[in-house]
């Protein structure tokens, strides 16, 4: 079967599970145009709405306009010109956004570099990106400096909130240099192996992944949106749903700079946030409050779980519906990468009777409108059959046009508009996507494949075991055999949590059981599994 016919198929499965008004046409609010003329349109239209609320300081969009044209001529002052890349080195904070704007303004090219990242890191992304300037914050000035001054071209280094720079003080630029298609940002991968890559994208990019994750998660395109971040927003999840949302939709975004219960609670109820993303432990922390009875949590329609490290299971999500029984259903967020923008996907109203999370690890749901995601033999563009495991191939208007200045890396992942994810999934015979982990991780039992993300889940459903991570171990018998590293909350013995996993899984899947304190993380909240992998 040709890769055309076989996609021909899925997408006939997947429409039986689509809405009667589904259209694979993304519907742009304002149309294709720049993020600054969102911006520049909703200050026309609703020049009072809030855009963005950052602790204390609020702006409105007649505001936010202003603000990012005038750090846009403060920047052209200072020889950004079209192309140039800017490294923005801050957290969740109104300057981040309004910086954010003004490159793009300019047809320069963003570079969001982690405020966490040790000097080291700082100094390969502006190495890397050859970034002229970057702009930091008083509290991470130092590794900015730093990471600077161990470049080989010059990096101004600019504070925002020392009162030196007066960055909206600069003359208001009001021509829009930035183009649909051009180069807009570098976007670091996070891998857990290796230096970080840049992938391209464009302002088409961004303005598509907002408008497709809209239609494929039932928000209204000219509603009252409003989203609460706390995900990083130097990270593209975060970006997508503090920024890129909100502005194409001339919504609202509440930034925190960090998880915060007493924060988030508050936020929801005073600006009736509808739109939050958080990890699976977030929800859980604000299930055990005493006070979540009594709080207005109402408005939140869509609150979206990641399971970075603890695993989404019906259990949490019957415990959120009673704690907030006037909220929306608990879910998964969506599948995807750096790469592709990361809205790949959508489980959207797939929650009947638990099926999203009863499913065979890891369900995904449908791909967003716009977006094809086919699983093939690895390293081809040969299709599997239906329900077969293989690698997740994805093509879309928000795939990444490449890795800077990595012409290998691009030869590698992308082929004919498919970006080669190195991600083993399947689409079963109801034309849903799961994943099953990354392929360099998946563990060769006697020649059979175990998938830790199916391990990890059996594991995990056990109520003492707060996280797990199943990595491959050398076996002189089976080639390898799979080892569970686990948290748990309570004393648990080892043997009893593999006789729980021999109960759910096969017997040449169930793993090793080792009980650590705590995992090793990214910076990015992922779990650094080459880490415990070295631990044998």
């Amino acid at each position: 079967m040709t890769l055309e016919a076989y996609l021909d198929d899925v997408r006939a499965r997947q429409s039986r599970h689509r809405g009667s008004g589904w259209s694979d046409e993304v519907d742009y609010p304002i149309g294709r145009v720049t993020l600054p003329a969102h911006v520049e349109h909703w200050a026309g239209e609703r020049p009072d709405r809030v855009a963005l609320v950052d602790g204390p300081t609020t702006m409105t969009y007649r505001e936010l306009d202003d603000a990012h044209r005038r750090v846009a001529g403060w920047l052209r002052e200072h020889g950004v010109t079209k192309g140039d890349r800017v490294a923005v080195h801050l957290g969740n904070r109104h300057e981040f956004v309004v910086t954010f704007l003004a490159v793009l303004r300019l047809g320069a090219v963003h570079v969001p570099v982690n405020p966490m990242f040790s000097v080291h890191e700082v100094a390969h992304e502006l190495r890397d990106s050859g970034a002229r300037i970057i702009v930091t914050s008083s509290v991470t000035e130092k590794p900015a400096r730093d990471g600077a001054a161990q470049v080989e071209h010059e990096c101004e280094v600019v504070v925002v909130d020392d009162g030196s720079s007066r960055m909206t003080d600069g003359p208001r630029v009001d021509d829009d240099a930035g183009e649909w298609n051009a180069l807009a940002a570098l976007n670091y991968t996070g891998g857990t192996t290796g230096l970080p890559k840049g992938c391209c994208h464009s302002q088409g990019d961004m303005v598509y992944t907002a408008a497709s994750t809209a239609r494929a998660n039932g928000l209204d395109a000219h509603g009252d949106f409003t989203a609460l971040c706390y995900l990083p927003i130097f990270w593209i999840a975060g970006e997508d749903l503090g920024i890129l949302l909100p502005v194409v939709f001339g919504g609202t975004s509440v930034l925190l700079s960090r998880w915060n219960a007493d924060a988030v609670l508050d936020a929801v109820e005073e600006h009736h946030v509808q739109v939050m993303v958080g990890t699976v432990e977030n929800y859980l922390e604000l299930m055990a409050r005493d006070d979540i009875g009594a709080r207005d949590l109402s408005s939140l329609t869509d609150p979206q779980a990641v399971s970075f490290v603890r695993k989404m299971t019906p259990e949490v999500r019957a415990s959120w519906t009673a704690a907030v029984p006037d909220g929306g259903v608990l879910r998964e967020a969506a599948y995807g990468m750096t790469e592709t923008h990361t809205m790949d996907t959508s489980p959207y109203g797939l929650h009947a009777d638990d099926m999203d999370l009863r499913a065979e690890p890891v369900f995904c749901g449908l791909p967003v409108p716009g977006t094809d995601i086919a699983v093939v033999e690895f390293g081809t563009q040969t299709p599997v059959p239906v329900g077969e495991t293989g690698e997740i191939i994805v093509r879309s208007p928000s795939v990444t046009s490449g890795y800077w200045r990595n012409e290998e890396a691009t030869r590698r992942q992308l082929v004919d508009g498919w970006l080669h994810t190195g991600d083993n999934g399947r689409i079963d015979d109801e034309g849903f996507v799961h994943y099953l982990g990354r392929d360099k991780e998946m563990i060769k039992v006697k020649g059979m494949s175990v998938f830790p993300a199916e391990v990890e889940m059996a594991v995990a459903a056990h109520p003492a075991v707060v996280a797990c991570a199943v990595v491959a171990k050398p076996d002189d018998e089976t080639g390898e055999r799979p080892v569970a590293f686990v948290t748990v909350t309570e004393a648990v013995d080892a043997d009893r949590l593999r006789e729980f996993a021999a109960e759910r899984l096969a017997a040449y899947k169930v793993p090793e059981i080792r009980v650590i304190e705590a995992m090793p993380m990214t910076a990015t909240g992922k779990i650094r599994k080459n880490e415990l992998g070295a631990q044998g």
